[in-house]
């Protein structure tokens, strides 16, 4: 456990801000750590300004079955993370699609972040997270959308964007293109508490950029056809049958790392 401690506190002091390296404490979930390990995780997370958490909650109902078991005496999932330092801004919970109220109002009064990672929802048949709930004028959950790679089954935000479509649709929600192209630039930024240098095109931020084309493939090309200049179409398009064949260029601080081969 002490080693654990030790060797996170002396990545964080080599890494954390260098650069534009940002460390994250990660501890697995409530399930598969014990007392000592989460109260060492707060203490790193309370010991070093910036420093991230993440980790899961909530996924699914045996998870939390098997969390009450361990914590007894805790009110809840949630309440056993709180307990031990963990919530708050840099605060990051994959999943939380099982809450009670109570964890849904303490999420939100700590400023921590639910993460919706929907492909890896529907891969594990974990549950439908609920975007109208969460955005609830009762709780007001500042929210994430991620692609959670262990479960998960793409680590293209166009492939999250469009199963999140998917998600939502099931419980007759709706995500529009603006709203899904705003939570995987600048929505996700601002999660991150990053939006003073990411996220968006404006002077002063950092260039991170990735253009996109709306006809990568035939069924995109075919599909354009019908797609006479409105924005919210061709976004469309690409959260439904984009992937990374769309991506024809991607920058880095202005400085471009990747172009596509024109006749792939």
């Amino acid at each position: 456990m002490q080693s654990g401690y030790d060797e996170s506190k002396a990545l964080i002091d080599a890494w954390h801000g260098r650069g534009r390296q940002l460390y994250a404490v990660t501890p697995r979930f409530a399930v598969t750590s014990s007392e000592a390990q989460l109260e060492a995780a707060g203490a790193l997370l309370h010991e070093h300004a910036g420093v991230y958490l993440q980790t899961h909650l909530a996924e699914n109902r045996r998870e939390a079955e098997a969390v009450a078991a361990l914590y007894p005496d805790d009110a809840s999932y949630t309440a056993v993370y709180d307990r031990h330092g963990l919530l708050g801004a840099h605060s990051l919970f994959g999943h939380c699609i099982h809450l009670d109220e109570n964890e849904r109002a303490h999420l939100s009064e700590s400023g921590s972040v639910a993460v919706f990672c929907p492909t890896s929802n529907l891969f594990i048949g974990s549950g439908l997270f609920d975007a109208v709930l969460a955005r609830h004028e009762r709780f007001s959950l500042r929210t994430a959308l991620a692609t959670d790679v262990g479960g998960g089954t793409s680590y293209s935000m166009l492939r999250t964007a469009g199963e999140a479509y998917k998600v939502l649709q099931l419980q007759g929600q709706n995500l529009a293109p603006l709203q899904a192209f705003y939570d995987i630039t600048l929505g996700n930024a601002r999660a991150l508490d990053l939006d003073r240098h990411i996220g968006a095109l404006e002077v002063g931020l950092e260039a991170d950029l990735v253009v996109l084309d709306a006809r990568a493939t035939p069924a995109m090309a075919h599909r354009s056809e019908t797609i006479e200049g409105d924005l919210a179409e061709e976004l469309f398009l690409l959260m439904t049958l984009g992937d990374d064949r769309a991506v024809r260029a991607t920058y880095v601080a202005g400085e471009r790392l990747h172009k596509a081969d024109q006749t792939s």
